[in-house]
């Protein structure tokens, strides 16, 4: 399909006057209109309604921030509520005759939480990425790399366990009576992102089968009222 437009300058001297008149110029200047574009529209038209409808549920108010909930290294409030909530929305698939902990990475932590409601979008804010819970088991051997790691990092997302003088301890468990302990996280993390390559020393591997964001969005319904707190869970010098 083409597009003609035509653009005609009349001028005339004595126009007034009613004196004749005499074309200057006459110019014809085609636009295409692609197949690209209509295909563009087309689509347009076909997605409207369903963002329409997306827009209206990312509004859904789903609980109230009773303050901003922000991130921070070693240790922020938006650390503490994002890692909790993956680590409690697990607590019947952990095992808890092993120590364990939820350990996330503060890049991954998108957007902060401010006060007031809190909608379905502000939580996809948070967690865009469709990245899956794990529970992974790992030799205690391997906690004090994750300890050099920590520190080389100034910390990250912990809960369920504390960093005192850059060693762990286990809310649950003494670290001195087991072999192995178990991490709550996210399959791309145990995968090795954000080069925790301490995850090379696995014994075994439980997908959960939920999301990390739908876990939030789930504990953020119950809680209602998001549980502040700013805690200090990673001290490294004492």
């Amino acid at each position: 399909m083409r597009l003609k437009i035509s653009i005609a300058i009349l001028c005339g001297a004595g126009l007034l006057a009613c004196s004749s008149v005499n074309i200057i110029s006459l110019e014809n200047q085609q636009i295409a209109i692609t197949q690209e574009y209509e295909k563009a529209n087309a689509i347009d038209s076909i997605v409207s309604p369903y963002r329409i409808e997306l827009n209206k549920e990312m509004l859904e108010v789903i609980a109230y921030a009773p303050k901003d909930f922000e991130r921070g290294k070693p240790n922020g409030s938006l650390n503490n509520w994002s890692t909790d909530a993956i680590y409690n929305s697990q607590k019947e698939k952990i095992d808890n005759a092993k120590p364990s902990f939820c350990l996330l990475n503060w890049g991954g932590l998108r957007n902060s939480i401010n006060q007031g409601e809190v909608t379905l979008g502000d939580i996809f804010k948070l967690m865009p990425f469709d990245n899956e819970i794990v529970i992974v088991e790992l030799p205690m051997s391997s906690l004090t790399k994750i300890e050099s790691y920590l520190k080389k990092r100034n910390g990250e997302p912990i809960s369920g366990a504390r960093i005192m003088g850059g060693s762990f301890v286990f809310e649950k468990a003494d670290r001195k009576k087991h072999e192995t302990f178990l991490v709550v996280t996210s399959d791309y993390l145990m995968n090795g992102g954000d080069d925790m390559t301490f995850f090379e020393d696995k014994i075994n591997v439980q997908y959960v089968g939920e999301l990390m964001r739908d876990a939030m969005i789930r504990i953020a319904k119950e809680q209602k009222t998001l549980v502040w707190n700013d805690d200090q869970r990673i001290i490294f010098e004492l």
